[in-house]
């Protein structure tokens, strides 16, 4: 993987030229795609660190792509949508995104949220922090893998990230707030719905009752618990 390679997928050819041009000078190395139906072969063909993914494309829409691509593709997928449509951004955080920046893009915000989300993507502890094992769920922070009863669960970078949050203050009540600053590491607007988002695929994806939590319980006016003994079969 190409740890400074970013996969544009923009069908718009202003905006995508303007927005390569803009990353190329800071330092990125941008490969452009314009049509939906070409981007699962062009990500396996560069292999890049991160996917700017469009919603509206010709072929396969962003939202079908995500989806598509979650389960091969590793690395961080920031989706631009429509401004104010609350829908697309919820839609693509359950498909697998990992952030999401609202267009027209400003270009110095679009640079934050890519170095932020390649930081903590592929940032390495020195600690090389032991696996967190609570019953039949393991929790690996070096190799960002998780497995529940032996099957491995695939998470987006910020789901992880949100789960190792989570599991590293078991038995502790995390407000929305505090989740919002450790995933995203901006502050939180009051508005924001993406951590309550998170939670709820990581239920399905952890085999939580969604009705009903007994794994990642809800505090009502206060936010999360992880619950250390909750993950037995």
């Amino acid at each position: 993987m190409n740890n400074n390679l970013i996969l544009l997928v923009e069908d718009d050819r202003r905006l995508a030229d303007l927005v390569k041009d803009f990353l190329e000078t800071n330092d990125f190395a941008v490969v452009v795609e314009a049509h939906g139906n070409r981007v699962i072969r062009q990500c396996q063909n560069v292999n890049p660190a991160l996917i700017i993914l469009d919603i509206m494309l010709p072929g396969k829409d962003g939202l079908t792509l995500c989806q598509e691509l979650r389960p091969e593709y590793k690395g961080p997928i920031l989706m631009l949508t429509a401004r104010n449509e609350d829908v697309d951004q919820v839609l693509g955080l359950e498909y697998g995104a990992d952030d999401y920046v609202i267009k027209p893009v400003e270009p110095r915000v679009l640079l934050a949220r890519i170095r932020a989300l390649l930081r903590r993507y592929y940032q390495t502890d020195a600690r090389e922090q032991e696996a967190l094992v609570f019953d039949q769920l393991t929790i690996q922070p070096v190799q960002r893998k998780v497995e529940l009863a032996g099957q491995e669960i695939h998470l987006s970078s910020h789901e992880f990230d949100l789960l190792m949050a989570l599991a590293n203050q078991a038995g502790q009540i995390l407000s929305r707030e505090f989740l919002f600053n450790q995933i995203y590491s901006r502050p939180y607007d009051g508005l924001d719905r993406s951590i309550d988002v998170r939670i709820s695929q990581l239920r399905k994806k952890l085999l939580d009752n969604p009705e009903n939590p007994t794994r990642i319980k809800t505090i009502w006016g206060r936010g999360y618990l992880f619950i250390a003994d909750a993950w037995k079969d």
